[in-house]
């Protein structure tokens, strides 16, 4: 577990999946923090990059912005990112956006790990 800026971010390697759980609001003074664990999670390349944002209640513009960078990064070089578990009111930030079209978001963790 990293605590930086008080977003602890739990990673956990399955195979050729990365899974990262944030605990905590993600905003502009904690989405650094998480921008490094993503980075450190894809430095490996992996196949599959999981954030599971169940313990995460809120999240503003510069955590979306991070997700985009990640995204962006893990198809470059061939992988997938995956949202799950989202909170209805960070779920609704990415309706808003309208980049519930743009990423792959389950409602659970199975259904990331399986598909």
């Amino acid at each position: 577990m990293v605590h930086a800026d008080d977003l602890p971010v739990e990673a956990e390697n399955r195979g050729d999946t990365v899974v990262l759980r944030p605990a905590g609001e993600i905003d502009l003074a904690r989405s650094p923090a998480l921008r490094s664990a993503i980075s450190r999670a894809q430095q490996g390349r992996p196949r599959r990059l999981i954030v599971d944002l169940n313990q995460v209640p809120y999240m503003d513009s510069s955590g979306v912005a991070t997700l985009v960078e990640a995204m962006q990064v893990a198809r470059r070089y061939g992988g997938a990112l995956v949202l799950c578990c989202l909170q209805d009111r960070v779920r609704s930030i990415f309706e808003i956006a309208r980049l519930d079209s743009v990423f792959r978001i389950v409602g659970s963790f199975e259904e990331a790990i399986d598909g």
